[in-house]
């Protein structure tokens, strides 16, 4: 064996045997945990009275940013704007990361306002708004109000239960306002807007203006 070759062989070995030895970098750097899921931490908080009353207390002053549209407590002053009163918290905390995430649209100043929240702080404001009891307001239009009930029989109860109560992915649409149901239930049956569900334009499509008024009537009716 030549002693070009032989050296070659020797220097090959060796790196090889450097690369074996040599323990990885990588492998001594700790591996970080998963960031916990919101909603998982969430309803840990929620299982914990202590932790919850202290949850909602600071939310109750981190929610200040919301009362200008939504109100205080979350009961809006505004025909056109949600009430947040009530709403359940897994669906309130959902829509905020939707909005901080860039997957909902809103005014510049609500998305801005949402991402500039800390997570735990979305997480306070969705429990506090969750327990503020919704100001009652009587709409008067009661032969409206008997015809939605039965096209909610029909349409809706399957989704968003007898009480209008939704769940934690869906949206409680008891003792919400009438201009804000009836403005949604139009949008989706038109397919307009970023908030485009399959499911509620099937529902929504053969929907005429005094349908969407009867059901607006009706649920705003119901007490959460």
């Amino acid at each position: 064996m030549s002693l070009i070759k032989f050296s070659c062989m020797t220097g090959l070995l060796f790196v090889t045997a450097l690369a074996t030895a040599a323990p990885s970098r990588s492998a001594d750097k700790p591996v970080p945990p998963p960031a916990e899921s919101p909603h998982v931490k969430m309803t840990q908080i929620s299982q914990d009275p202590a932790a919850l009353s202290a949850a909602v207390q600071r939310g109750q002053g981190e929610a200040s940013v919301c009362r200008h549209c939504h109100g205080v407590g979350g009961n809006s002053v505004l025909p056109e704007v949600p009430n947040l009163a009530s709403q359940n918290a897994g669906y309130l905390l959902e829509q905020m990361n939707k909005f901080a995430q860039g997957q909902r649209k809103s005014s510049a100043f609500m998305e801005g306002m949402i991402k500039a929240l800390k997570p735990d702080e979305r997480i306070n404001i969705a429990l506090f708004l969750s327990r503020q009891p919704v100001a009652s307001k009587p709409d008067g239009r009661n032969a409206q109000s008997v015809a939605g009930k039965g096209l909610y029989g029909k349409l809706c109860v399957s989704c968003h239960g007898a009480s209008g109560s939704g769940s934690h992915t869906i949206p409680r649409l008891a003792g919400q306002q009438v201009k804000y149901l009836e403005d949604s239930l139009k949008r989706y049956r038109s397919g307009n807007g970023d908030r485009i569900d399959p499911q509620m334009a099937a529902y929504t499509r053969n929907l005429k203006d005094a349908d969407i008024q009867n059901l607006a009537s009706y649920l705003s009716t119901l007490q959460p």
